[in-house]
């Protein structure tokens, strides 16, 4: 007799799937020139599926496994999903204004930005290798489009087709590498491949183990696999840039710990060390060649780089400190991307792109309450108490240190590098209140993005007074 199989765990992803497709028709017979219906039932998605997903987070207290081993929701996937969640919420705030001024597939953007959220929330509760490149595929080909959605800009379309070859080439990696890690184990289950891994030597694992930690270098945009970071962020619409600063970047993360650290924790040493090549590569390169930047974009671009290295010590340091310290990190890093995005959205108008570090002349100035929270955004990004950034920076540090594996030289070039960092946020910080500015022009967008970034930005001092409000859920999740 067939039985029906209970959905309930999958119910967020259903319902995000059912509204992608929602307002894709609905974008097909309503009219209205700002789209604010397709906005508006986009929003409600995102909204709905953050409560659903907190309700079933309350309801299950233990980690469940679910459809043949394909699914998990434990305490990582649900805290990942809620910042999933609140993430693309504020990016798509900060995206109506911006779009509306612009040739840009309107409908169509807020379509694609739910299948790439549905991405994101498959990848983090994946539990099977062949969850997991769905979740990623899923995620990364809505990214491609979203790149080209400024149909009439060359960068636009050259950064998509960047992306998208950059893109293929590691999936192809990803793939490669699960395809010798089932050909070893017999299987493409998280934990049975753990169990498969104990206590053999074989040469498939760890030449499975190359190809998937390239691929994953290469979705997160470290050193050396970096090449498209730049130009994609630099190309793509502020907004798009904004999403894929942010959303995948809390993806990646769920996606490194369900593949290093539960389905290769036998291979430890192996991928610690090329974790560690890959983090002083990205340290070093993104934050000595972001200082020479004069778009602001890629200036950013290089930044997230050297984040990434960062965030990829709390990996390295194996423990459950370091990995709750690495999740703080990337959660706090989307929260202070999209604010800084933001306020180049806001300071961008109809026929004009700020896109310069010029264009940030005098903005204390022209808005000095914008320019307040630029200020605030800047300073977490580098690390400066008492603002949020400097705490996550500070754990990942610490975990390194008290991982009892000698990487006390690696905390201090992280530290070292830091400092090197420190200038160029400094450079904005001096653009913004110490250069005269160079037009007159009005700074103005929508309430809704004015109250929204306002938020974001104070909240980057708000949670650095109080920073156990984040790190508080990460530390539950590795207990």
């Amino acid at each position: 007799m067939f039985e029906t199989p209970d959905l309930t765990l999958l119910g967020t992803e259903i319902f995000m799937l059912i509204m992608a497709c929602v307002v894709l028709v609905a974008d097909l017979f309503v009219k209205d020139k700002g789209h604010k219906l397709t906005y508006l039932l986009a929003q409600f998605a995102l909204v709905f599926g953050f409560y659903y997903t907190l309700k079933l987070g309350m309801a299950t207290e233990d980690a469940t496994i679910a459809y043949a081993g394909s699914y998990i929701f434990d305490g990582m996937a649900l805290i990942l999903k809620l910042a999933i969640f609140i993430t693309a919420f504020i990016v798509l705030v900060y995206s109506r204004p911006y779009i509306n001024e612009r040739d840009i597939l309107r409908g169509e953007y807020y379509m694609l930005v739910l299948f790439a959220t549905l991405g994101a929330l498959v990848l983090v509760s994946a539990h099977s290798l062949l969850t997991i490149y769905l979740g990623l595929e899923l995620l990364t080909l809505a990214s491609y489009a979203l790149v080209a959605s400024h149909r009439d800009s060359s960068n636009s379309s050259e950064a998509a087709m960047k992306y998208f070859v950059m893109g293929a080439v590691a999936s192809a990696f990803m793939l490669y590498g699960m395809s010798l890690v089932y050909g070893a184990s017999k299987t493409i289950e998280i934990g049975l491949i753990a169990d498969a891994m104990v206590g053999t030597q074989s040469l498939l694992f760890g030449m499975g183990l190359v190809f998937m930690v390239s691929g994953i270098a290469f979705k997160l945009g470290a050193v050396p696999f970096h090449m498209w970071i730049p130009d994609v962020y630099q190309g793509a619409p502020t907004p798009v840039t904004a999403f894929i600063g942010s959303v995948p970047k809390i993806a990646a993360f769920g996606m490194i710990m369900r593949i290093l650290v539960e389905a290769m924790p036998s291979l430890e040493s192996n991928w610690m060390m090329m974790l560690i090549i890959l983090a002083v590569l990205s340290m070093g390169l993104g934050n000595i060649t972001a200082i020479v930047q004069s778009n602001i974009k890629r200036l950013l671009a290089y930044s997230a780089i050297a984040h990434v290295g960062y965030f990829l010590l709390g990996m390295i340091a194996g423990t459950p400190d370091g990995y709750s310290a690495s999740m703080f990190y990337i959660l706090v890093y989307a929260l202070t991307t999209v604010a800084g995005f933001g306020v180049i959205i806001f300071m961008s108008r109809a026929g004009f792109e700020c896109d310069t570090l010029d264009d940030f002349k005098g903005l204390w100035q022209r808005s000095p309450w914008y320019a307040f929270m630029m200020l605030m955004t800047i300073m977490s990004m580098a690390g400066v108490p008492p603002f949020i950034g400097f705490w996550p920076k500070l754990e990942v540090i610490m975990a390194v240190l008290n991982a009892d594996k000698d990487l006390v030289w690696l905390a201090v070039v992280a530290m070292v590098f830091s400092i090197v960092g420190a200038f160029v946020y400094l450079r904005i910080a001096k653009v913004m209140f110490f250069d005269a500015p160079e037009t007159d022009a009005e700074l103005g967008s929508d309430l809704s993005m004015r109250i929204v970034l306002s938020l974001n930005g104070l909240a980057m001092l708000g949670l650095g007074l109080f920073p156990t409000l984040i790190l508080g859920y990460c530390v539950a999740v590795f207990a």
